[in-house]
Parts: C-alpha cells; structure tokens; sequence
C-alpha cells in the first residue's frame, strides 16, 4: 500500500515538474518572440549614445523635402507684392519683402501657434481643436492652404512614420503622452475619411487643419513642446522665403543669410513667448490686412502660387 501510494505520488510530483517545465518553455518562447518584435519595431542605432530619437524626428520634420506641398503656397506674399506696385523711391523689394516676413510671423503666431501648443498638451482634443480653428478661419484661401497642408502631413503620418512610432508606442521606450497621441491620430483619421466619404456629414466631420496635426504628431514622435513650436514657426519662414526666391524678389544665398540671421531667431523666440500660454479661444489675427492679401490672390490676373 506505502509502495502504491509514493508511486503516485513521483507520479504527481513528475507530473508538476514537466507542466512547470512547459510553462518556462512557453515564457521563454514569448519572452523571445517579444524580443524579436522590439528589435523590428526600434531601430538599433538607439543603442549608440550618439543617436537622439527626437533630434532625428526634428530632422524629418523640418526637411524641406517632406511632402507637405508647402512650397504651393506663399502665404499671401505673392498678393502682397501684386498690390505694393510700383514701390516708393525709398523702398526696395528686399526691405519690402523683410516688412511682409515680420507681419507674417505675426500673423501666424498669433493666430495658428496657440492651436499647435494646445494640440501637444492635450493631445485628445486633436478634433474638437481642428473645428474651433476651422470657424476661427474667415478667409477662404488661408483655409484651404492650412487644410491642404494638415491632411498631407497626416497622410505623412500614415504612410512614412506610423509604422515606426505606433510601434514603438508598445515598448517602454515612449511615455503615456506620445501613446495617447498615436491613438488620437488613428481616432482622427478615421473620423476624416469617413466624414470625406459621407457627402451628408462632410461639413460637419473634421477637417485636418496643419496646425493642431502638427502639435499631436511631433508629440507622438517624441519632439519637446518648445522644438515643436519652433520648427513650426521656422518651417513657415522658409516657405515665404523659397517663395521670394521663386517669386525674384532674392537670389537663393540672400535667402538663406535671412533665415540663418539672428534678427530671425530673435523674432520667432519672442513671438513663441508672446503666445506661449494664449489659449485658442484667445487666438486672433493681428495683422488684418493680411488676410485681405491672401483673399485676394484668386482675384490676380496671373499667378504661380496656390495662395
């Protein structure tokens, strides 16, 4: 009988010691796969102290080559220069040009930068932000602009780095902010193509403003809330200044010496200050004329730019 019963119990004990041993073995095979999923989702340069995650998605962001199609757009200097003819004795293009660059920045600072700094600090406000600045928009052509530029970078977002950053969102390596971010770049694309694909809900669905989508997307990618605002202002200054040099109011060199000058700097820094804490319902033009330059630019005889 003792003989029968420590045979059943080796068997028990032999019993438990393999269900233990094909458990480990199942950790260990996900512990493996889990390995193998975040070698292919982060890239293995974050390993050398030299790389920066957020230095590399500035470096994406302010490329001159992403496809934002802002180089269509000369955010009205075109009108400007179309209604400052014949100039006074006293004024050349390239001082005239300097005058319509610093209303520019204005008008941009004060009326769209309050909407890219609410955007990252609450990121799951991306929708209802883009329809206050929709109704916050009066001119026509300035709305297309900022529409046709917001779903390019979202479409960005979806094609080109989606796959890289939502994928990193699983690891530890990115907080709870730049997760709730991707998640509200996927709630809002689908909520745009639906409202796009449903002509009875069009107009009341979102819109894809470039201003909020910028704040959410250099959120998800990492990006500290002072570069975001920065490289947004600096992106905006680089397209009014390509347009001058395709407009001929520069040379391509007297373009760059403008912007790498520290009179810009010292300007977008002080406008950054300025509309640091302005909430987006405090977000108003300052310049207003300036919109009056950008309606007008449909109404020119001939022209080479979108608005």
């Amino acid at each position: 009988m003792n003989r029968d019963t420590d045979r059943q119990d080796l068997e028990h004990e032999i019993a438990d010691l393999e269900q233990r041993l094909r458990d480990a073995r199942n950790r260990l095979k996900k512990s493996h796969s889990a390995s193998k999923d975040e070698k292919k989702c982060t890239p293995h340069l974050r390993n050398d102290p030299l790389y920066y995650p957020s230095i590399h998605s500035l470096l994406l962001l302010s490329d001159s080559a992403l496809p934002l199609g802002s180089f269509a757009y000369s955010s009205g200097l075109e009108s400007y220069i179309a209604h400052h003819k014949p100039l006074p004795p006293s004024t050349t293009p390239v001082s005239s040009f300097h005058r319509f660059l610093k209303l520019s920045i204005a008008s941009v600072a004060s009326t769209t930068l309050p909407y890219v700094l609410t955007a990252y600090r609450k990121p799951e406000e991306l929708e209802t932000l883009d329809n206050d600045l929709d109704a916050s928009t009066p001119c026509t052509v300035a709305r297309r602009a900022s529409v046709a530029q917001g779903r390019a970078l979202l479409s960005v977002w979806e094609r080109a780095f989606r796959e890289t950053y939502s994928c990193s969102s699983t690891t530890q390596s990115i907080d709870d902010a730049a997760r709730s971010a991707v998640l509200a770049l996927e709630s809002f694309s689908e909520a745009l193509k639906s409202s796009v694909g449903d002509s009875t809900t069009d107009a009341l669905g979102p819109n894809g403003h470039l201003a909020p989508l910028w704040g959410v997307v250099c959120l998800a990618m990492g990006i500290d809330i002072r570069q975001t605002a920065y490289v947004f202002m600096v992106n905006h200054a680089k397209a009014v200044l390509s347009a001058a040099v395709r407009a001929s109011v520069m040379g391509p060199y007297q373009a760059q010496s403008v912007l790498a000058s520290a009179s810009l700097q010292d300007m977008i820094a002080e406008r950054i200050e300025r509309e640091w804490e302005t909430e987006p319902e405090d977000a108003g033009q300052v310049v207003p004329v300036l919109d009056l330059w950008v309606g007008r630019h449909e109404l020119l005889y001939s022209r080479i730019f979108n608005s």
